[in-house]
């Protein structure tokens, strides 16, 4: 019979490389393009909803409790326009015979740009303003006091006020200097929400030849948290009316450059850092300079263990210390072994002479009067007696540590 034999299979032919295609491509990094992508718009979602408004003290879009912002969109709804200026160019372009200036935060603004405003034509509020501001832009009206009452009376004939009522017009008060009352009798000015004691009117209303300034020694009753109480909403109201509105909240001013810390000092003391300086170098020279070569120090002798061995040996010897060599010797094992069986450096006697006793298997007895010498109930120490007895104790820890090793 024949046996049949398989055939050898043909090595396998080497495929050539395939290029990647644009299809392949893409369905490789579609997954991570998608997330990337995901993770970016979510971003922009967050950071949009992270704006939060402008807010701060009489902030005409500021939705906090101190902001205007419902006073402004009132007025908005009434067919008011209302432009919020940050800066007094933009106020001044803004304001015109048939407007009001609303201004708050006048601290903000320079002596210049107060006369700027004055210039201008049309009605202004000023709301709690700097002295300076009253100087510039109504002379005359002084601020006399000052009310802690929140709610007050308008005890006035403003229609604007009487129309109101009670308003929280607690807060500085002011009166008309005498002098120009003296000067001009045929002004009008009027004073509305007068405080205890005859101090001065929370509200007061000047006639000027460019338009009507009021001034409002407090901006609680247009904040959003105290709009709505009182009477504080139509008086707003009454005092703006109809017309187009500007509300000024300057923007703190950036100063330009700075000085440097020399440039502060007086010129005396700049000139006197020269001489001081040179004096400084002149003192570092001399006790700086080199008195002589350097000193060499020898080096401590060095001594050799063996040699501190014999000379604690000949100290032992010529003071007949056989219980002191005695205790060293065992001293030293112990510390040796401790390791070896497993111990630590806090180990016992009894636990020391056990593990001891139980790798030899010696007698413990033997084992505790060879390693740490007799107890007081045993006597003295057979080993110590003589230096033979020495001897034989070195001997016998040689052993054990032999033994044991």
């Amino acid at each position: 019979m024949t046996a049949i034999g398989t055939a050898p299979s043909a090595p396998p032919s080497e495929t050539a490389p395939t290029s990647v295609g644009p299809a392949d491509l893409w369905r490789r990094i579609r997954g991570p393009v998608g997330f990337v992508s995901a993770l970016v718009a979510l971003a922009v979602l967050v950071s949009l909803g992270a704006e939060r408004p402008p807010e701060g003290l009489l902030e005409p879009e500021g939705p906090n409790p101190e902001g205007t912002r419902a006073l402004v969109q009132v007025l908005q709804q009434r067919g008011s326009n209302v432009t919020v200026a940050r800066g007094t160019d933009d106020a001044v372009a803004a304001m015109s015979g048939k407007s009001v200036l609303v201004l708050a935060g006048s601290h903000r603004l320079r002596p210049e740009e107060l006369d700027r405003i004055s210039a201008a034509s049309g009605d202004r509020v000023l709301i709690q303003p700097t002295g300076p501001a009253l100087q510039a832009l109504a002379p005359g009206l002084e601020m006399t006091g000052r009310t802690d009452a929140d709610t007050l009376e308008p005890q006035c004939g403003l229609p604007a006020a009487q129309a109101a009522g009670s308003a929280d017009m607690g807060g500085e008060l002011y009166t008309l200097a005498s002098e120009r009352q003296a000067a001009d009798p045929a002004e009008k000015s009027a004073g509305c929400y007068p405080g205890q004691g005859g101090a001065g009117d929370a509200l007061v209303q000047l006639d000027g030849g460019t338009g009507t300034t009021t001034v409002l020694g407090t901006g609680e009753p247009l904040t959003n948290a105290r709009l709505a109480h009182e009477g504080n909403a139509a008086l707003a109201l009454n005092l703006i009316g109809d017309r187009d509105v500007v509300w000024l909240l300057p923007d703190p001013h950036v100063e330009n450059g700075q000085a440097s810390l020399v440039e502060l000092l007086p010129r005396s003391v700049r000139m006197a850092a020269v001489p001081l300086a040179v004096a400084l170098v002149l003192l570092a020279l001399w006790q700086g300079r080199r008195l002589g070569p350097l000193v060499i120090e020898r080096l401590p002798v060095v001594v050799r263990a063996s040699e501190t061995a014999e000379g604690r040996a000949g100290l032992y010897a010529s003071r007949r210390a056989r219980d002191r060599a005695a205790a060293a010797l065992r001293a030293g094992l112990i510390s040796r072994l401790r390791p070896l069986l497993g111990l630590g450096p806090d180990a016992t006697p009894g636990a020391v002479v056990a593990a001891v006793a139980s790798r030899t298997g010696e007698d413990p007895v033997s084992v505790r009067a060879l390693l740490y010498g007799p107890d007081s109930t045993t006597g003295a120490d057979r080993f110590s007696a003589d230096d033979a007895g020495l001897v034989r104790l070195a001997d016998e820890l040689d052993r054990l540590d032999g033994h044991l090793r």
